[in-house]
């Protein structure tokens, strides 16, 4: 397959301009909590700790790995490569950026007039639960799903709406600042599992689908034009008599495709979840175990 997907070229394959994006974000991330945090407002701040920096680099690479990499053309023309990158550009990457910020950082960004009562009412547990689940549900239709192939203003605006949904939907459990951090520890257990359940129905809808639901992977006109938001038109004009459609590309048929792509977002989605899951369960167990019973009044009249 790696042979095959070589004709659609360089660009295609490895999205240059997306990776210097990509890397000018992280010499920004360099530059603002290094060397220049005084002028962002991080006079007296330490740096950003190991931890920190291998959150915020790693949340980068793997934005790169899903959106620049030969996974973001993968994702056009099979469904379990769109599924694979969803998860992680949905559900991994939010964690890793939110971990990577310095706390004095967060501040400065959600500190400010217009974000903070915005971020306030939309974090409410309810609230930032339902819109991200409700949007990823509604994105998965075939006709939205299929609308935000035709052009790349739909397909990017679509995608960074779903994008600041799902950093909202993790916010109220892994907020660094404490004005966000209001639930208890039972109740992000219990907010992760409703995140769980949720999503759920998107992912019923296309594994256990008769037929294929998408246009952009089975009728070659939508898929072709699905193809235009990464290769280059004239590359794909050269090479329209060629191909005749994805299943050139992939070894499954396009139902196979779906129903294990629908599979793998289900999968990645509940490891995800199990391992914040733990965490949580983990530090409350924890802080828990090392409170100290106090002792009774009479205690010191015993014996």
């Amino acid at each position: 397959m790696w042979l095959e997907l070589q004709i659609f070229g360089f660009r295609a394959l490895w999205s240059p301009y997306f990776l210097l994006f990509v890397l000018g974000l992280a010499l920004l991330y360099f530059l603002i909590t290094g060397p220049l945090r005084h002028k962002f407002g991080g006079e007296g701040q330490a740096k950003p700790s190991w931890a920190q920096q291998f959150f915020f680099y790693g949340g980068l690479l793997l934005l790169y790995a899903v959106k620049g990499a030969p996974v973001d053309l993968l994702s056009h023309i099979m469904l379990t490569a769109h599924m694979i990158q969803m998860a992680i550009y949905y559900i991994v990457f939010p964690i890793f950026i939110i971990k990577g910020i310095p706390t004095w950082l967060w501040e400065k960004i959600v500190y400010r007039p217009v974000v903070k009562p915005v971020l306030k009412f939309l974090s409410i547990p309810l609230i930032s639960l339902l819109l991200f689940n409700v949007l990823f549900s509604l994105y998965h239709l075939p006709v939205v799903f299929d609308f935000s192939k035709t052009s790349q203003l739909a397909h990017t605006s679509i995608s960074l709406i779903i994008l600041v949904a799902a950093f909202i939907v993790w916010w109220p459990i892994m907020s660094p600042l404490k004005e966000f951090d209001r639930m208890s520890p039972l109740g992000k257990i219990f907010y992760i599992f409703a995140n769980g359940v949720l999503i759920t129905p998107a992912c019923v809808l296309i594994i256990f689908a008769d037929t294929t639901v998408y246009a952009a992977y089975t009728q070659d006109g939508a898929w072709l034009q699905a193809m235009a938001l990464c290769v280059p038109t004239g590359v794909l004009q050269g090479l329209t008599p060629a191909i005749s459609g994805p299943e050139m590309f992939s070894p499954m048929s396009p139902l196979e495709d779906q129903q294990l792509g629908g599979i793998f977002m289900k999968i990645m989605q509940e490891i995800t979840y199990g391992i914040v899951l733990a965490r949580v369960f983990f530090k409350w167990f924890t802080r828990e175990s090392f409170k100290v019973d106090p002792l009774p009044a009479n205690a010191g009249e015993q014996g």
